[in-house]
C-alpha cells in the first residue's frame, strides 16, 4: 500500500483569527458541496458538528468541556481538509482568497480628483 504524502496546503494568516475561522468554515462548506470529495470524509465535519450540539459532553468540567469542543472542531476541520484531494482544496482556497493577495497591486490606484470644501 502506498504511503500518503503530506500535503503542501498552507492557509496563510490574512487578517486575524476571526477571518481565518470564517475562511475555514467557508472552505469546509465549499468542500462539503464538492462532488470530488469522498462521501466518508464528509462525515467528519458532520460528526464534529453533531458532537458540538449534542447536550452531553465527553468531559463535564466547566472550562475543559468548552475547550474539548473547540479542540474537536479544530481537529475535525484539520483532518477533513487533509483527507480532501489537495488540488480541490487549493482550488477552493484560491477562490476564497479572491483579491486578498497583498502582492496583487491591481486596483489599488484610483485615478480621481479631490476638492476641498470650506464651510
Amino acid at each position: 500500500m502506498a504511503e500518503k504524502k503530506p500535503s503542501n496546503i498552507t492557509i496563510t494568516q490574512q487578517g486575524g483569527v476571526v477571518r481565518n475561522v470564517l475562511n475555514q468554515m467557508k472552505l469546509i462548506l465549499r468542500l462539503m458541496g464538492d462532488s470530488r470529495v469522498n462521501f466518508f470524509a464528509k462525515l467528519i465535519p458532520v460528526g464534529a458538528f453533531i458532537y458540538l450540539v449534542f447536550p452531553i459532553d465527553a468531559i463535564t468540567f466547566p472550562v475543559i468541556g468548552v475547550v474539548d469542543d473547540a479542540a474537536l472542531l479544530w481537529l475535525g476541520s484539520y483532518i477533513f481538509t487533509e483527507l480532501c484531494p489537495p488540488e480541490v482544496v487549493a482550488e477552493h482556497m484560491k477562490a476564497l482568497s479572491g483579491n486578498m493577495n497583498p502582492d496583487d497591486t491591481q486596483g489599488d490606484v484610483v485615478d480621481a480628483e479631490t476638492t476641498d470644501v470650506q464651510e
